[in-house]
């Protein structure tokens, strides 16, 4: 492989992101925690933009993905990129694409004046993490990811 190539996706590639994301979920034993469909995914990511996607490419052919939005740091008084998914087809991996897809998240981040680009990783994903460090990324041991969702956000939010 020479140089990773990457292209944004469109409205057009909601079943192949989908594709992505079932792979994924199956790579992380979630395989039945997806609810997504194609035209969920098309109102989230395109109509209302909430996050976006781009692939790697080999040839004409979609080999990884990643899916990102923005947040924001009110300490660093700027935006954040957030890395929600990224995945490399098993066939394709060991040859840069990961590392491709991170680095141009990366030079997104930079360009946009962000402050931090931030993920988080399974913890028994060791081939990732050890990847992630030595890349000089450091895992925040101190933090602890909540989650209220389903039956719970909307019970939840009853309350107010």
């Amino acid at each position: 492989m020479s140089t990773v190539r990457f292209r944004e996706a469109t409205a057009e590639d909601a079943g192949l992101i989908l594709q992505f994301i079932r792979a994924l979920a199956e790579y992380e034993k979630m395989s039945g925690d997806v609810v997504a469909t194609e035209e969920i995914l098309r109102e989230w990511l395109f109509e209302k933009q909430s996050a976006r996607v781009i692939f790697a490419m080999e040839g004409e052919k979609e080999v990884g993905f990643a899916l990102y939005f923005y947040n924001f740091s009110t300490f660093l008084g700027r935006a954040g990129l957030y890395l929600e998914d990224l995945f490399v087809l098993p066939e394709y991996r060991g040859r840069g694409y990961g590392k491709g897809l991170l680095a141009h998240l990366a030079a997104i981040a930079v360009e946009r004046g962000c402050g931090r680009m931030e993920w988080v990783c399974l913890d028994w994903n060791k081939p990732s993490i050890d990847f992630y460090k030595s890349k000089h990324a450091v895992p925040l041991e101190d933090w602890t990811i909540y989650r209220l969702a389903g039956d719970t956000l909307t019970a939840f939010a009853k309350e107010d």
